[in-house]
């Protein structure tokens, strides 16, 4: 349905102070001509890239020597060099700032607080690095952390990325396996982990799994055992080779250095999720993440100096590093860890209300969950200092969109973004000085030659096709590790179209610019051969009160394919005659009778990834009675088990 009026249109005093006008201004000094609109800019900035890429390093004053060469190769994907004759630090750039403000101010739950200025976080990673340095960490080494969100973590990489050295995580939830499968393939020198953490009120201990781990990597010459559940001194002394990480701070730092490399120079791994085999180990260069990274604070999500950052996120999703960056803005960052739900649902926007946070950054699932819940922050919280709510993991609902203008804040700008651990940064996201449309991320980024196309390579417009990216952009992963001739790497994305990076999402641009996301191409059902985004199916009956939420997957079915929806009920409900009519009734007017499940199935439960998303294509291995390669990916593999040789499916 066309929809003839948006759902917040940003006043013009906000357009007028928004840091993406002062920088088309610049733009537009820079190319000769105007950009009368953010199209008219973004058309240029995949145009002229050069231009585009080097104005983005002098407005963000990014600190190292930039090199005469902005692009090399640009024509090659993989292949292109931005800035190959530049040298930086990552870590400079982020630690740029001084003085008594705050850095970092973080919550445990309601167990643990606490708050770091710009001048003690710099002591502190200064004396983290000494330790490095005394345990002859160098550049290009391996530091793996099984850790928390807390400022630990923060310190940690830092220092390591002072070096040169390269940074890898997890979250502490992650199983043995899951820990051993990723960490295991890089082979760190250093191991950082906690003596636990919180969740939902409780105390999860992990010094078992900490000694189980470090004893599977020989690599690691000593562990370091954060003071979380304040049970670390205890703990290290059943930990060979471990010491306290206060004890590895404790000695005399001296003088922070760092080390400037090529802006190519890898700085972070990050695993892709692994449900289909062991993880791909992902390697990010320093300059790229840097650059990207301060575009999209700066530009799209409108981060300013001493604005109070925050997002909802573990050290194994990739929005941890894209917040860990906001501090090369000057920006303030609040970190939670723990359940979003603890003592109750309201957890996050308390900590909002406490902190005046300006950016509120969470998932499309605990804006979901917030709506079922009933709850109204807007109406029990002074929110007024949130400019921006921003949500990913999976696509918002045309029912979240509107959720969050009725029950949150009437004036805040909804930025959608979508990208991934892939690029460790966004494809199409929010533009600060545009309407927001129900349902509709804003655009494509600055820089990111975005399209969709047919499966023949062609563009198609408000149709569902492939999201690809046409020209090569900073941000593309160095390499894979372990991966020597670039054969991993180069299937993943471009074996579908040459030269082209084929994301693996289902999209489709809208009518104003805009993009949906329906969802992973890899998973898009395809019934009688018409393509079938699950996010639309599920847009529809996570609607319905009786439906806790839903997983959808295509069955090899009399020589076609079925679409068979499972649903993990509410409380009290039972999946009767009645509400499958309804659940039918709801998709087939809400989206499509193409769009109509053949089977509905009541289930316990839904298995998800570390980060919270639900795996389809696992759901579907089972059910067609293949081999599950990686559970260790996900939080709770047991739930697979509830999909096996299902009476529901045989006939």
């Amino acid at each position: 349905m066309t929809q003839t009026m948006p759902l917040w249109t940003p006043s013009p005093e906000r357009v007028a102070s928004a840091n993406l006008t002062a920088f088309t201004a610049l733009a537009e000094a820079r190319a000769g001509r105007s950009f009368p609109t953010y199209r008219d800019l973004h058309a240029w900035s995949v145009a002229d890239r050069e231009a585009f890429w080097d104005l983005v390093w002098d407005t963000c004053g990014i600190v190292g020597d930039k090199g005469g060469s902005v692009l090399r190769d640009g024509d090659r994907m993989p292949g292109a060099a931005f800035f190959p004759d530049a040298r930086l630090n990552f870590a400079e750039n982020l630690l740029r700032k001084v003085g008594p403000g705050e850095a970092i101010v973080f919550r445990g739950e309601d167990k643990v607080s606490r708050r770091m200025s710009w001048d003690q976080l710099r002591d502190e990673v200064a004396r983290f690095q000494a330790f490095l340095k005394a345990e002859g960490v160098r550049s290009g080494d391996r530091v793996a952390a099984m850790m928390p969100n807390m400022p630990e973590t923060i310190v940690a990489m830092l220092a390591t990325a002072s070096l040169g050295a390269i940074w890898s995580s997890c979250s502490p939830d992650f199983g043995e396996r899951g820990v051993l499968d990723r960490f295991g393939q890089i082979e760190p020198v250093i191991f950082i982990a906690p003596d636990g953490y919180w969740y939902n009120g409780k105390q999860i201990d992990v010094t078992a799994k900490v000694q189980a781990v470090v004893a599977q990597l020989p690599t690691v010459r000593r562990t370091v055992l954060v003071d979380y559940l304040r049970t670390a001194e205890k703990a290290v002394t059943a930990i060979p080779g471990a010491a306290t990480y206060a004890a590895a701070i404790a000695r005399d730092a001296g003088d922070l250095t760092f080390e400037r490399l090529p802006f190519a120079h890898p700085l972070y791994i990050l695993f892709s999720s692994g449900t289909t085999g062991i993880p791909k180990c992902i390697v990010h260069s320093a300059g790229g993440t840097l650059i990207q990274h301060l575009k999209e604070h700066r530009l799209h999500a409108g981060l300013q100096e001493g604005d109070r950052f925050f997002y909802f996120t573990t050290c194994g999703w990739m929005m941890w590093n894209w917040l860990v960056s906001g501090l090369a803005t000057g920006a303030t960052l609040l970190l939670y860890d723990g359940s979003p739900f603890h003592p109750d649902g309201n957890a996050l926007f308390d900590f909002a209300e406490a902190e005046k946070m300006t950016y509120f950054g969470t998932s499309a699932k605990y804006i979901d969950s917030v709506r079922k819940a009933e709850l109204r922050p807007g109406d029990t919280h002074d929110l007024s200092s949130v400019r921006t709510i921003s949500s990913t993991g999976s696509p918002l609902s045309p029912e979240g969109f509107q959720f969050v203008y009725d029950a949150v804040s009437a004036d805040v700008h909804l930025a959608s973004i979508s990208g991934g651990t892939d690029i460790v940064s966004c494809f199409v996201l929010g533009i600060p000085t545009l309407p927001v449309w129900r349902g509709e991320i804003q655009g494509p980024g600055l820089g990111m030659a975005m399209d969709v196309w047919d499966d023949d390579g062609r563009h198609i417009d408000r149709e569902k096709g492939e999201l690809v990216c046409t020209r090569a952009f900073p941000c593309m992963p160095v390499m894979f590790w372990n991966d020597p001739d670039g054969a991993k790497y180069r299937s993943a994305y471009f074996e579908r179209f040459d030269n082209v990076w084929c994301h693996g999402d289902f999209a489709e641009w809208t009518e104003h610019g805009g993009m949906i996301i329906h969802g992973r191409s890899d998973a898009t059902l395809n019934p009688g051969g018409v393509r079938i985004g699950t996010a639309e199916i599920y847009n529809q009956v996570e609607q319905l009160p009786e439906i806790a939420e839903a997983i959808c997957i295509g069955q090899d079915w009399d020589n076609d394919v079925r679409v068979v929806l499972f649903v993990r009920l509410a409380a009290g409900q039972a999946l009767d005659a009645a509400l499958e009519k309804k659940v039918r009734d709801k998709i087939r007017t809400g989206a499509s009778p193409r769009h109509v499940p053949a089977k509905i199935v009541a289930i316990a439960d839904i298995p998800r990834t570390k980060s919270g998303k639900i795996t389809e294509l696992a759901v579907r291995d089972v059910v067609h009675g293949r081999t599950v390669k990686n559970k260790e990916a996900l939080a709770n593999p047991e739930a697979l088990d509830l999909y096996r040789d299902l009476a529901e499916l045989k006939a």
